[in-house]
């Protein structure tokens, strides 16, 4: 043998004469190679089934079964179907030697042999299976190596933008009781790999929170990846969480690695979980118990090791009770419940959360501000903030960039939905035709509206102020501290369009 096998060759010799049969052995054998002998056609197709040989020599003429008919069978069956086939005859006509080309074999050996032919013949054909062999092994190992790449590139990619989001809140900041439950509740349970639901409404840092967990774990060395689950399109789901195959669908070009799969040894956070239809619940749920899924088009099930964070603002008990959501998949999400009080209930964090936001911002646009006067900190303490941090950092930033002096001030731009309903006399004056965004005509208490009304109202206001302009650096949904799928799905609940 020249070439370097990791075992020895084996070959099965199929052939009903034994005078044949012993002169391929002791050739053979001297020649280092295992050795396997049929005596006739289906005998080999056995033996070559059970042992799986690197070559096979396979007599034409036999009884019963000729060669013809064992190289189909052989060519038909999935175990033995790569496997070459050299055929031994004494046959010399070409119609012959056709035929067992056209049923796959690999060469002819004429007979009566010729020992150094038939070593010629047989040591090329284990040459070039040698050689597919490492081929092959290369292009499975480069398969490995551009997976790999692909892999660490798309976890870069989740990573860099989970780390711009990460900044949106900076450290979590805060001095109320509520908070300080909230650390005390994280410092409790990150170390384990239960199943956390952040529960809280929009723009109260549930990220923030849902990093602070994955950061105290044995897990952190590992990426947490983000799922918007309001940011898919129904028909993309399955993708997005388990990936797909190449030519899984139409517009399937490559493989694509899903966010468990990017998120194996780390966690994976579920946004906006709510958002979810129910027949994906019922998938995600197979797969949160089972920690395994296939990719869309895929046929090999693959095993991961994730945990689970989802966060919530929508209050899911009632969407189980309405049948809106899976009642077995929101137990499997509620092993540890936080709940984040809104930022109007946490009065005393509003000062440091300010003082936080003018650095970051003050550094960023390259201005020198000392912080904010005292009526200024007493105007964002009157807001009732529906928009809560996130609200909060937008304005900060936006009366960094405007800001003249070292004190940050606020503008006429600035619209006060305050926390408590102002008397007769704190009530700003509004023309005739405005109804006072506090005000309600109807029933006992019609000095006080909902916090829904409320909602509505600022929302109102702030789409007027820019002439409806829901997206952009100047939108609603930038000065409202909220994202814009978010912003129009509260206008769609509230029923604002812009015939109001």
């Amino acid at each position: 043998m020249n070439h370097t096998w990791q075992h020895k060759p084996v070959i099965l010799m199929v052939d009903d004469t034994p005078a044949n049969l012993g002169i391929l052995s002791e050739l053979f054998e001297r020649d280092g190679y295992d050795l396997l002998v049929a005596e006739d056609g289906a005998s080999g197709v056995e033996r070559a089934t059970f042992a799986k040989p690197d070559l096979i020599l396979l007599d034409v003429l036999m009884p019963k079964q000729d060669g013809f008919i064992t190289c189909q069978q052989l060519k038909l069956n999935a175990v033995t179907r790569i496997i070459p086939i050299i055929f031994m005859t004494a046959l010399t006509d070409t119609e012959n030697k056709v035929k067992g080309f056209e049923l796959g074999a690999v060469d002819y050996i004429t007979k009566p042999f010729q020992q150094e032919e038939v070593r010629a013949r047989v040591q090329l054909q284990l040459n070039l299976l040698y050689a597919q062999r490492q081929l092959e092994e290369q292009n499975r190992k480069l398969q490995e190596e551009i997976e790999a790449h692909t892999r660490t590139q798309a976890t870069v990619h989740y990573l860099d933008a989970e780390l711009k989001l990460a900044q949106s809140f900076g450290q979590a900041i805060g001095k109320s009781p509520s908070f300080a439950s909230i650390l005390e509740q994280i410092d409790q349970m990150a170390g384990t790999d239960c199943t956390a639901l952040v529960i809280g409404e929009t723009g109260t840092g549930k990220e923030l929170i849902a990093r602070a967990i994955h950061e105290q774990s044995p897990r952190r060395q590992k990426p947490m990846i983000k799922v918007n689950c309001a940011a898919i399109p129904k028909d993309l789901f399955e993708s997005e969480f388990f990936g797909h195959e190449k030519g899984a669908f139409t517009g399937a070009t490559t493989r694509r690695l899903g966010r468990f799969e990017l998120a194996n040894g780390g966690t994976l956070f579920l946004d906006e979980m709510g958002e979810l239809p129910l027949d994906i619940q019922a998938k995600l749920l197979r797969v949160l118990q089972e920690q395994e899924f296939e990719r869309v088009g895929g046929h090999t099930t693959l095993k991961v090791d994730v945990r689970i964070i989802a966060a919530t603002n929508r209050a899911l008990e009632t969407e189980v009770t309405q049948q809106r959501f899976r009642e077995d998949l929101y137990y499997r999400l509620n092993v540890f419940p936080i709940n984040i009080p809104p930022l109007r209930e946490r009065q005393e964090d509003i000062p440091l959360l300010i003082q936080h936001f003018i650095k970051k911002c003050a550094s960023k646009y390259g201005k020198t501000i000392e912080g904010a006067k005292e009526s200024t900190l007493q105007q964002l303490q009157s807001h009732t903030w529906p928009g809560n941090i996130r609200e909060l950092e937008n304005i900060i930033e936006r009366a960094v960039i405007v800001a003249k002096g070292q004190w940050l001030e606020l503008g006429d731009w600035f619209t006060i939905v305050p926390a408590v309903s102002p008397t007769p006399s704190q009530q700003p004056s509004l023309p005739p035709s405005t109804p006072h965004p506090l005000h309600n005509s109807s029933g006992p208490h019609s000095s006080f509206q909902t916090l829904e009304e409320r909602e509505r109202a600022h929302i109102l206001e702030v789409l007027e102020s820019v002439n409806w302009r829901v997206s952009g650096e100047t939108g609603a949904a930038q000065l409202l501290g909220l994202n814009r799928t978010t912003l129009e799905a509260r206008m769609k609940k509230l029923g604002i369009s812009r015939k109001n």
